[in-house]
């Protein structure tokens, strides 16, 4: 021992330690836990069968609930102490598994204006060199051949919805695409959907389209995935048109916008092969 000792640098103490350790097998060498088998301020057998005789007869009973009513009983541990004496017994219920989402299947459009993704992309004001101006983007993208237009307002609201319904239709007609059918959020720029006092009562935009002989199709509340074209062309107007510009009036707005319409259609995108939306809907129209 004492050779081994000076050779690996380690006392005689410790190498008995591990000597009495050893069994003849590999597990024997391993860590063990460190975990004191007691405590002073653990609680008493009394306590812990107070604990389960109340949690027994009230089995339904909140956590706090149940601490106060020890409480009247004589307990003095803290809501803490009690908590984690209650999981070490196992008293919780066990979570119940949520069943997995299976999201629907998404439904591919076979020719233009099948469907059209509508949306409002508020202008950021970092971008706006007048701090009392506001600037909304509204946006229409086909869903098939990704064709884009889009309008500048100075206020998100009905009025300015059906406005910009009205001028996508005729936008889209003079390409000789003819659009059946617009997809959008539930915001009451939209719809009186989720409206307390107004739920019956169509809005302009929704009274347009009906005139318009356009069906307007609802996406899930709270699941903007389910517009996620237009959601996405407006993560990429941020990286290439907000973060480098700068707006003075709505005109001038109107007029940039103009700028990145055209581009944005004549730019090349994966889902098109590597064709612009332009070059895309020659095909079909």
């Amino acid at each position: 021992m004492s050779r081994a000792s000076r050779k690996y640098n380690k006392s005689r103490s410790y190498i008995y330690f591990w000597k009495a350790r050893w069994d003849g097998t590999a597990g024997s060498m391993a860590c063990q836990s460190r975990r004191p088998h007691s405590h002073p301020n653990q609680h008493t057998e009394a306590e812990l069968k107070l604990i389960r005789d109340l949690r027994r007869r009230n089995p339904s009973l909140g956590m706090v609930e149940l601490w106060h009513r020890l409480r009247l009983r004589g307990y003095t541990r803290r809501p803490e102490s009690l908590f984690r004496v209650m999981r070490k017994l196992g008293m919780f219920p066990a979570a119940e598994k949520k069943p997995a989402y299976k999201p629907k299947p998404y439904e591919q459009m076979t020719y233009p204006g099948q469907r059209v993704q509508v949306d409002v992309k508020v202008v950021p004001r970092r971008c706006i060199a007048d701090s009392e101006l506001r600037l909304f983007q509204y946006t229409a993208i086909d869903e098939f051949t990704r064709l884009r237009f889009l309008a500048a307002y100075p206020e998100q609201s009905t009025y300015s919805s059906a406005d910009f319904l009205k001028r996508l239709f005729k936008w889209y007609a003079r390409r000789s695409i003819r659009v059946e059918c617009v997809q959008t959020d539930n915001g009451f720029e939209f719809t009186n959907r989720f409206s307390n006092s107004k739920h019956d009562l169509p809005t302009l935009f929704e009274a347009t389209a009906a005139q318009l002989g356009i069906h307007h199709k609802l996406i899930r509340p709270y699941t903007p995935r389910h517009n996620g074209k237009v959601e996405r062309s407006h993560r990429e107007d941020q990286k290439r048109f907000y973060a480098c510009h700068s707006f003075y009036s709505l005109d001038d707005f109107d007029k940039q916008l103009a700028v990145h319409n055209r581009r944005s259609n004549n730019f090349p995108m994966r889902p098109l092969a590597w064709r612009s939306p332009r070059e895309f809907t020659v095909q079909y129209v």
